[in-house]
């Protein structure tokens, strides 16, 4: 029997429990938000902002529209950009909630379903930073919230709604396509099959098709450099990891301690406990499972976003499991190991401790340095090194500007090896009115030599021979590193190269990165 409710039968929102997570999330959050320093893509984000497009290689535009609207209202400081990333999870524990409350979840099932996700380890590092990664954690769960709107009510504007979600989800980041890939399988293998003939889910899908044309239409004008980024990163950049490896990934990144509650609810959804509705996101988790086995150079954390779907219907099966008197000390534990469970993670999650304190916490679990893509490592993982280095490394770029003459000044740039240190380099560099800054990384390639002449290059990363062949002088002027940054952002020589021996803009295309 289907157990799925119609609209008006939905239990009232548990507002004092949503209030007490929301603060919580907020006080947790703030306790780290400047711990460590700006995170490398954060920098680069900062640049995107400053140059608006219907697209970057590595990304759709709605994160980087919606930072430079934030920038423009509250500033480019640490703590302002950080804070939209923190508005956005917030955001999504009230969608997760909402979806608990949706299929059917009183008090203590909207409870539940908002403990889990605000202790899930990636929901918390995401929420940390600020990337399009925060606003895919939130558009899942509104699409869940969408597509039951219109699977029970089926107006018009219900799946213009959906269409809605799922189009600006894509224009936020592609794999939002996975989202909405996965319910149209749910779809196909459930009785909803019969919805398809409809003309509600065309619309939808037209709605969303119109809002992610002119992304397209630019990769179609940029020769899809997209495409080429991503096979790149698979190539040269990601590692590989197994099917074994991915699942216990999930259970990590989830919180192995909250695993009770999503593997319920994906049970129960795939047993038809909720309806034909609920059975829809338990094949779509499913689907994008399968499918993220299958590309194999993926990180763990690409299937975080469905997880606030399965928190919810686990919440809502718990609920109803535990009804019976003298069965309480189920709701407490299922509601006390995920938080059990975070409090051990949280130092890998968000920077809360000192590095050093960090460094012991590591070794006391045994754990070693880890990333995912082929890179040497130090002392940290990538995530908090990668937080590490960029104020020196503006400094010291601003050491050798300040060797040039004035009329040296007026014609040099800066030349940088990616994305991280040219984002750093600009960001920091205002202050002192550092030249500009030219790069041959992802979308820095796209902005091109600025104009170059070539007659002075301050070189960050400098390799002499190289700079010594490419240049009728080169001097070294510093070396600029951080010891907890990453290994290949330490030890770099900056230097002023004077008089390059070919046409910059004629060499720019062979320059060329995308990873």
């Amino acid at each position: 029997m289907s157990l799925a409710i119609v609209p008006g039968d939905r239990p009232p929102i548990a507002r004092g429990v949503l209030l007490v997570l929301l603060t919580g999330v907020t006080l947790v959050q703030l306790s780290a938000i400047t711990h460590y320093g700006w995170f490398r893509d954060e920098l680069y984000y900062l640049s995107c902002a400053k140059r608006l497009a219907w697209g970057y290689v590595d990304q759709p535009p709605f994160s980087i529209a919606w930072l430079a609207a934030w920038c423009r209202m509250f500033g480019d400081s640490l703590v302002a950009v950080r804070s939209a990333a923190l508005l956005a999870g917030l955001a999504t524990v009230w969608a997760t909630v909402a979806v608990a409350r949706a299929f059917g979840g009183g008090r203590w099932a909207q409870a539940l379903a908002g403990l889990c996700i605000a202790m899930s380890p990636i929901h918390r590092a995401m929420t940390h930073f600020y990337s399009m990664n925060v606003f895919e954690q939130l558009a899942w769960p509104l699409a869940t919230l969408a597509t039951l709107a219109a699977f029970r009510r089926g107006r018009t504007r219900d799946w213009v709604l959906l269409g809605l979600v799922i189009g600006l989800g894509a224009q936020n980041k592609v794999s939002m396509l996975w989202c909405a890939g996965g319910i149209g399988v749910g779809m196909l293998v459930t009785p909803l099959r019969a919805r398809i003939a409809a003309p509600g889910p065309w619309l939808a899908a037209a709605i969303a098709g119109a809002l992610f044309a002119p992304h397209v239409a630019w990769q179609v004008a940029n020769g899809w450099p997209t495409l080429e980024w991503m096979h790149n990163a698979a190539a040269h950049k990601m590692l590989g990891i197994s099917a074994l490896g991915f699942l216990a990934g999930q259970l990590l990144v989830a919180n192995p301690l909250a695993a009770p509650v999503w593997i319920t609810g994906l049970a129960s959804a795939l047993r038809g406990r909720h309806g034909g509705e609920g059975r829809v996101f338990g094949v779509q988790y499913l689907a994008v499972f399968a499918l993220l086995i299958a590309m194999r150079q993926v990180r763990v954390e690409y299937l975080g976003p469905a997880y606030a779907t399965l928190f919810a219907l686990g919440a809502v099966s718990f609920e109803r499991m535990t009804a019976a008197p003298g069965r309480a000390p189920w709701r407490f534990a299922a509601a006390a190991l995920p938080v059990a469970g975070l409090l051990l993670l949280l130092p890998l999650v968000l920077p809360v401790v000192s590095v050093d304190a960090f460094v012991r916490y590591q070794r006391t679990l045994g754990l070693r340095p880890a990333t995912e893509e082929r890179h040497h490592m130090g002392a940290l993982p990538q995530h908090y090194a990668d937080m590490f280095g960029w104020p020196e490394m503006e400094a010291g770029v601003a050491r050798a500007c300040a060797t040039l003459t004035p009329e040296e000044r007026r014609h040099a740039v800066i030349y940088v090896q990616n994305y991280g240190e040219a984002g750093a380099i600009e960001h920091f560099g205002a202050k002192d009115r550092l030249p500009p800054v030219i790069c041959a990384h992802n979308n820095w390639w796209l902005w091109g030599p600025r104009g170059a002449d070539g007659s002075v290059v301050v070189v960050v990363g400098a390799r002499h021979e190289d700079e010594v062949r490419d240049f009728r002088s080169f001097t070294v002027i510093d070396t600029v590193g951080h010891p907890l940054a990453m290994p290949y952002e330490r030890g770099l020589e900056v230097g002023v190269g004077r008089g390059l021996r070919f046409p910059l803009a004629g060499a720019w295309a062979r320059m060329k990165h995308f990873s």
